[in-house]
């Protein structure tokens, strides 16, 4: 099973940390030119309806049930792994699937909605908007016609009912950060007028134990029905502050009755329509975590049921452009996979809420432990492949992690002035919170997502402000994670309540890694830690006894790009002190980490600088190639492996450690299986020295050969290299993310 940070304690249960990476932006390196000149992007007001895109070019039918969002819970609490995939949008904190076609009891409204306590994923019903249609005071039976068309489109889902003589079509969009949108069109095909009622009908899902299961509680309202939040604070299971609420309010009149934990609100007045005519009935539902949210959702929703069809194509013209944009230069095999990781992201987006500040993105909802939080370098891949869309929130998810950056005026770690936690919650721990990680740091990409996400959008402002918060974080790696002061850093540990023992802070440097279980960081092969201290003898943390070659690769590459980053905003001095910096780093890289033995890149000893080659090769040992580190003949070397079967070409091409590796175990989270972001910079940085030939055939092995890629199945945290099996956490962002690259190669 995989190894989970804890935030305070060893015990506690936390969200397990991700991974990922990749390449720099330097003219005089191969396959890098200046940066293309973008007209800057005005980031749009949250409720502006936008104009259409004429590079819109795709209709949403043309990529309907690219993933299979067809399911109903069984109880309240999804699990570790919820096996329902969801849908939302535009950040929201609540998420719905489609009913089962082959169940009637589940026809006539979507699944859910599953809503966030704070951190924790629950399903507050199995569906609690069925809408109910009656003639003569007879119930018409939604199941007559046959099974219903259950459709997900780009941004939407959808049903389509048909019934004697009437057609009945449910669209689920969402309008706000906090309220999705439903949009009922009744259609008459007959040939005579129909009167028809309208009822709409839900029950709880409660969950099974307290405090939890006495939290949520009905009540009607002018416009349709509440549910109100009791206050719980189970740290590892349930989080609520007692302001929550979810609203359903409807555009027509209703009354409500709640009996228990069901209601039902009836349209008040009867709908007649005649031959060929069709009548749309609207409400909204919103979910929102404090007093002031509610007042301030209640005016957009009186916006939005004033205006539902404004909206709706507001929603459909947006993700156009999304679909324009992420398929662009995409093969149209792939095209489907494509906007399916984009869906994943979409959905993965959370609205600022609690301690995360700027809109940001999950790395799952379908894991329970991903779905309230946000990590560092998760965020810097999830931005690079967002900036691809939507360069307005691929910033906000840099800002939501740099907010947390450690200031030299911190009350508990002044000396962690300039570092980024790991990771970032609803909650920290003085709102109760257990997963908000401080205790490391995690790989240094920030640079590069920075400047991606400038080549996208063309925004020189943000480069500006980004340039001395990027600064300090690389200062941050050289004063507290090069022990022996010699330019190269190791992976480490932070001075923290959590790190109280030698090995709580070996693992708390292989949690910072984001590799966390490899080989290259057991115990049992030797590796430990030493203290790190000031000129004045104060501790400031701790290090591997390792220098770690992805992690100065990564430094290298984020000190080229700061060069770009200085360029771009007229700093031609910093641009050459980081250009200096980088090509010290680059070569410190290239003589002491590659073993011409046995032709890879390898951590070396801190002591001596001895290659650590007994421990395997890693598919670490391929990041030269991708920060263009790499002398050319080093890159041919490592070429060789990564297309050896025996090596890393494995059914599902590169495994996080060589299939030659006594260590190799093919689902053992970072010993064996193919994690997207190291296939991305594998494949990427074959690609950067010119073997095109063997990256395009190791890269469309990998996408034929993952479980689901190519089908309906959600994209996966990991996959097994034997088999391709899909391993670990559902509808994973940074995966989704680095597929977007991966199959333009742009």
């Amino acid at each position: 099973m995989r190894s989970r940070p804890r935030a305070l304690t060893a015990a506690a249960l936390a969200a397990t940390l991700a991974l990922g990476l990749a390449p720099a932006a330097d003219a005089a390196r191969p396959d890098h030119g200046p940066p293309p000149a973008h007209a800057a992007r005005q980031d749009p007001a949250r409720d502006a309806i936008p104009a259409p895109d004429p590079r819109a070019t795709g209709t949403p039918s043309s990529y309907a049930n690219v993933l299979d969002l067809q399911g109903v819970p069984t109880a309240a609490q999804p699990g570790e792994f919820n096996p329902v995939n969801v849908f939302a949008d535009r950040g929201a904190w609540h998420a719905y699937a489609l009913p089962k076609a082959d169940d009637p009891a589940t026809y006539g409204g979507f699944t859910g909605p599953l809503h966030i306590a704070q951190e924790y994923p629950w399903w507050l019903s199995k569906s609690f908007s069925r809408i109910r249609l009656t003639e003569a005071g007879k119930a018409l039976d939604l199941g007559a016609g046959g099974a219903p068309r259950l459709t997900s489109l780009p941004g939407a889902l959808r049903q389509t009912y048909r019934l004697d003589g009437l057609r009945l079509t449910l669209d689920l969009r969402f309008a706000t950060d906090r309220t999705a949108l439903v949009r009922a069109r009744i259609h008459n095909t007959g040939r005579t007028p129909r009167t028809l009622g309208a009822a709409w009908t839900g029950t709880l899902l409660r969950p099974d134990a307290p405090p939890q299961r006495d939290a949520p509680a009905l009540a009607a309202t002018d416009r349709g029905v509440a549910v109100g939040f009791a206050r719980v604070r189970e740290k590892w299971d349930y989080l609520t502050a007692g302001t929550e609420r979810f609203e359903v309010t409807h555009r027509a009149p209703v009354r409500t009755t709640v009996t228990g934990d069901t209601y039902r609100s009836d349209l008040t007045a009867p709908l007649t329509l005649a031959p060929g005519a069709a009548r749309s009935l609207d409400w909204t539902e919103s979910y929102t975590f404090t007093a002031a949210e509610r007042t301030r959702e209640a005016s957009a929703v009186r916006r939005v049921l004033a205006h539902p069809a404004a909206h709706a194509r507001s929603g459909d013209a947006r993700w156009r452009r999304y679909v324009a944009d992420v398929t662009r230069g995409v093969p149209a095999d792939r095209r489907r996979l494509a906007v399916k990781s984009l869906q994943t992201l979409v959905t993965n987006w959370r609205s600022a809420a609690g301690r995360i500040r700027h809109d940001a993105i999950s790395p799952s909802i379908s894991y329970k432990w991903f779905t309230g939080g946000i990590w560092a370098w998760d965020t810097w891949k999830q931005a690079v492949g967002t900036a691809r869309f939507d360069p307005r929130l691929a910033k906000a998810q840099i800002r939501a992690m740099f907010d947390h950056q450690i200031r030299p005026t911190s009350a508990t770690r002044p000396q962690d002035a300039g570092m980024i936690p790991d990771a970032v919650f609803y909650n920290d721990q003085t709102d109760g919170g257990g997963n908000w990680n401080e205790r490391n740091s995690k790989p240094p990409l920030a640079a590069w997502a920075v400047w991606e996400v400038y080549r996208r959008g063309g925004d020189r402002a943000f480069l500006r402000e980004m340039y001395p918060k990027l600064a300090a974080y690389q200062a941050w790696w050289y004063r507290n994670r090069d022990h022996d002061r010699d330019g190269l850093a190791e992976y480490g540990a932070t001075v923290d309540p959590a790190n109280d023992s030698a090995e709580q802070r070996r693992l708390a440097a292989a949690w910072e890694s984001g590799m966390d279980n490899a080989p290259r960081f057991d115990a049992a092969l030797g590796t430990s830690v030493v203290t790190n201290r000031d000129a004045s003898g104060a501790v400031t943390g701790y290090s591997l006894t390792q220098e770690s070659v992805d992690l100065n690769a990564y430094l290298a590459a984020d000190q080229d790009h700061l060069a770009d980053i200085a360029r771009a905003t007229g700093d031609r001095a910093g641009e050459r002190r980081w250009r200096d910096r980088a090509a010290a780093t680059h070569r410190a890289v290239r003589t002491r980490m590659y073993d011409p033995g046995d032709g890879w890149f390898h951590d070396i000893a801190l002591d001596g600088g001895q290659r650590l080659t007994a421990r395997g090769r890693g598919i670490e040992g391929a990041v030269p190639l991708w920060t263009g580190t790499a002398s050319r003949a080093q890159a041919a070397a490592v070429r060789d492996r990564l297309t050896d079967p025996r090596e890393f070409a494995t059914p599902v091409p590169f495994p996080t450690v060589a299939r030659s590796s006594p260590y190799f175990a093919p689902q053992r989270y970072w010993r064996g299986p193919v994690w997207l972001d190291q296939a991305y910079f594998a494949q990427a940085g074959l690609r950067r020295y010119g073997h095109t030939a063997p990256a395009r055939t190791l890269t469309d092995r990998l996408l034929t050969a993952a479980q689901g890629l190519s089908a309906r199945g959600p994209v996966m945290e990991n996959y097994d290299p034997l088999t391709g099996a899909p391993l670990n956490s559902p509808n994973f962002s940074w995966s989704a993310a680095v597929l977007l690259p991966m199959l333009s190669q742009r």
